[in-house]
């Protein structure tokens, strides 16, 4: 029986992408980078490369493309799809986490919170967070992200505008828990929704450092929001809205401009992408589509086997325990953090102290999976986990206020970064649309039990120092380096066993159709490490 399966091509409704043109390489153990002359018409060359059985281990088709052409087209799309989901995960990030700052500027005092009703409002979010996450990355798929994401960030913007009332009602913690619930069910789709939205345009090896990019709008948007917030602070009471809801309201209004913003300017797909020629396109389809030639990955079909191999599979579990490990390191608690490093300073003050380690977050974010792309993942994963253990060593082992300050940078610097390397990780490693969108929510709704869980881990009763909560983190970081390593072990050791035939089995009486199903397990197909 044959080990190959037909190529069954994008139209506009397939997940393709691509670039320029392509030479077929027709023999199966023929390299990627063989010399030859250039295709005009890529899409044959992949179809003819795919029947021929012109696959590459990592599932790839043995074809070539123009580099010039590819670069151009490359730089055409991120210069088309960036910018407006980057402007939407940083508005996303600020409605999440502007409550941290609302908190210095009295939102406690003003709804009469008591013990753990601050916890409680973050927990809530993070509850519906975690319950909306995988529904709602399905919804985008089947609606699209150009649809879906804009009416998205419309309707958490509106969402934070109404907390900015809370304190109005009969009984404010309630409505602030009722606001907080629905924020989380809008907020859930969208990480996992643009990242999913990326992978229709970028190959594999191109999609962590484009995650990167609109990943490090988290760190920046703590800047921004920090920045804001301090000077939002400096305009006293508009009527009847107190100064830490001008903080909800402003922001509010801004989320929602910036979903109708979006609204124009989020392209669904290639096949829409006015702003590419015929020609672009069809490379652009060919590009993508190589990496898995054998995957009929329609876009807008929602195939159920194919979102749980992208659930349960080996790399988007271990991967989503780091992120959830992660994530209790990355929390609404810095502004606490450094306000119990400088006692007695003024609430703008501390706002402004929050700003350089966001930055330092910020370009960590980028340089890290940059210099990563090409390299194997499971180093950076290492270097970030081991970064962040002694980071949180660090304050815990030093009452030095300038050491513990230093330490708040090693920790922006090493958790940041893994937003992006841990889900892209989990995306290289499903082989069609519909794996794809399971694996990366499935991280990141991990990640956001993460979240969850670091709600209740700096707690009143610990402060100022938190010793759990930082003890907690630097088990944490070791963790994720050893996760990085437990899970590079894994994986080499799983390719090992195809190399050597240990599963063609799973192919015995299967059509090429029913190969297809298996995606990851394919036993000709190599897993990214």
């Amino acid at each position: 029986m044959s080990h190959t399966q037909p190529a069954t091509l994008a139209d506009e409704k397939h997940a393709a992408d691509a670039t320029a043109p392509a030479t077929a390489t027709m023999d199966r153990d023929s390299s990627v980078e063989e010399k030859g002359s250039i295709s005009h018409n890529p899409l044959a060359d992949l179809r003819e490369a795919t029947e021929k059985g012109a696959v590459d281990d990592f599932g790839r088709a043995a074809v070539r493309f123009d580099e010039a052409a590819e670069a151009r087209l490359r730089r055409k799309i991120d210069l088309h799809i960036l910018p407006p989901v980057a402007l939407i995960y940083i508005w996303c990030f600020i409605d999440r986490a502007n409550i941290g700052n609302a908190r210095l500027a009295g939102l406690e005092r003003d709804l009469q919170l008591r013990g753990y009703d601050y916890n409680t409002l973050l927990s809530i979010f993070y509850v519906s967070y975690i319950l909306f996450e995988i529904p709602g990355t399905v919804l985008c798929k089947r609606m699209g992200p150009g649809r879906f994401l804009p009416l998205a960030t419309m309707v958490f913007g509106l969402l934070s505008l109404c907390f900015a009332f809370v304190g109005s009602a009969n009984d404010p913690f309630g409505a602030a828990l009722a606001v907080r619930f629905l924020l989380g069910a809008a907020e859930a789709p969208v990480l996992p929704g643009i990242a999913y939205y990326m992978s229709r345009w970028y190959r594999k090896d191109e999609l962590v450092f484009r995650l990167a990019c609109y990943i490090v709008c988290a760190p920046l948007a703590g800047a921004v929001g920090g920045l804001l917030a301090s000077a939002i602070l400096t305009i006293d009471n508009i009527g009847i809205i107190r100064q830490w809801e001008l903080i909800f309201f402003i922001e509010g209004l801004v989320t929602i401009a910036v979903g109708v913003i979006a609204y124009f300017t989020v392209t669904d797909r290639i096949g829409t992408a006015r702003w590419l020629s015929e020609e672009e396109r069809e490379l652009a389809e060919a590009r993508i589509a190589s990496e898995n030639p054998r995957a009929n990955a329609v876009l807008d079909q929602v195939r159920g086997k194919m979102i749980l191999r992208g659930v349960f599979n080996t790399t988007s579990m271990l991967a989503g325990l780091a992120f959830l490990l992660d994530n209790i390191a990355v929390t609404f608690f810095t502004p606490t953090i450094v306000r119990a490093i400088f006692p007695g300073r003024s609430t703008v003050i501390i706002q402004l102290l929050t700003v350089p380690p966001y930055i330092v977050g910020a370009i960590s974010v980028l340089a890290i999976p940059f210099y990563f792309q090409k390299r194997p993942r499971w180093i950076s994963v290492v270097l970030c986990g081991t970064i962040m253990a002694v980071s949180y060593a660090m304050v815990l082992g030093s009452r030095n206020r300038s050491v513990r300050y230093a330490a708040t940078f090693l920790g922006a610097l090493s958790a940041f970064p893994l937003g992006a390397i841990l889900p892209g990780w989990a995306s290289t490693n499903a082989v069609n649309d519909s794996q794809r969108a399971g694996a990366i929510s499935t991280v990141i709704m991990m990640g956001n039990v993460g979240g969850l869980i670091a709600t209740w881990t700096y707690l009143p009763a610990y402060a100022p120092d938190q010793r759990p909560g930082n003890g907690l983190n630097t088990a944490n970081g070791a963790t994720i380096a050893l996760i990085g390593m437990l899970l590079a072990f894994l994986l080499t050791r799983e390719n090992k066993k195809r190399a050597q035939g240990k599963r063609d089995h799973r192919l015995d009486g299967l059509t090429p159709e029913e190969e297809e199903t298996l995606a990851h397990r394919h036993p000709r197909y190599r897993l990214r490490i």
